[in-house]
């Protein structure tokens, strides 16, 4: 089983519902990410024998450090989730979202709910510690749900025996919309002996360097800031703060063809809807092209208008 080098830096995508599906998780592991997420798994979807989350399990064949996301609260349910993610091969590790902000989530004392509970969020993190057969336990959280405490939070997930944690600089109440706090980040690292990956508004190669430099964190997981934009791993990986985009055509059709072999041809083409939004962004006639492939259904129709936008 492969490790996560933590001493060389390692980056790593960020679980994002509806965006880190298997096909961009391919396309950002050719640019060189290290450490790839399933989207977030429902635990209870999971024990329910559920078709659609089976499906999102799934790992793409260039994914050597791939690991699991799970959301829930009751440790019976996690127990029973573990079992079934212990006879699947292929992944490193269990990943414990602590983060979510989305009210149904919170309502079921799971995601970000589970920063007002840290005996909860403690007992969960031993629970997979103690019952997977992974590598890895792991967990992805915020600085707080409504007050800011790194580095408590921190210290009770690294005493819990989380082997990292992944931080996102804002607090539940301050949504994706607040500004990063980064100082916070870097609390949280010097609080605990456990890596740490900073998480939060990484949208270019220079941020990304800013806060690697100013967290001290050992790893930069990129989310929001690698849709449309999944080159930004190769930049870090090869220290380049600019990268040659004249390739951009032949990694969106790649892209497509990888959401209609996944998804199936129509389904596949309206999700990639959003990823071509992305991709063409700050283009010469962008709005224009985003208003023409938004009724496209078919995926010859919508690589023959990739073909003329994407020169």
């Amino acid at each position: 089983m492969l490790e996560i080098d933590f001493s060389q830096s390692p980056t790593a995508l960020a679980p994002l519902a509806g965006f880190t599906d298997l096909p961009f998780r391919y396309i950002c592991k050719k640019f060189g990410v290290d450490l790839t997420f399933s989207e977030m798994i429902s635990v209870n979807a999971l024990i329910r024998d559920s078709k659609k989350t089976f499906h999102m399990l799934k790992r793409a064949a260039n994914e050597n450090t791939y690991m699991i996301q799970i959301v829930g609260s009751d440790t019976d349910s996690i127990v029973k989730a573990i079992e079934i993610l212990n006879d699947m091969e292929g992944i490193i590790g269990i990943d414990l979202n602590c983060g979510c902000p989305v009210p149904k989530v919170v309502a079921q004392d799971s995601g970000s709910s589970l920063l007002k509970d840290l005996s909860r969020l403690s007992q969960i993190v031993e629970t997979i510690k103690k019952y997977s057969n992974k590598r890895y336990t792991s967990v992805k959280t915020r600085i707080g749900f409504n007050e800011k405490t790194p580095e408590i939070i921190a210290k009770t997930i690294e005493n819990a025996g989380a082997d990292f944690i992944s931080i996102h600089g804002r607090t539940r109440s301050g949504a994706y919309k607040a500004q990063i706090d980064y100082d916070a980040i870097r609390q949280a690292k010097e609080a605990v002996k456990i890596p740490i990956f900073a998480n939060g508004d990484i949208t270019t190669y220079e941020r990304a360097k800013i806060v690697k430099e100013f967290t001290k964190c050992d790893g930069l997981m990129i989310g929001r800031g690698a849709i449309g934009n999944p080159w930004i791993f190769y930049q870090l990986k090869h220290n380049q703060n600019s990268v040659d985009k004249s390739f951009i055509k032949s990694i969106v059709l790649e892209h497509l063809q990888l959401m209609s072999e996944f998804y199936g041809e129509k389904m596949g083409v309206i999700l990639f809807r959003k990823h071509l939004h992305a991709y063409s962004k700050s283009l010469s006639e962008a709005a224009a092209f985003r208003h023409k492939v938004n009724t496209i259904i078919g995926t010859n129709e919508m690589r023959e208008e990739i073909e003329k936008f994407f020169i």
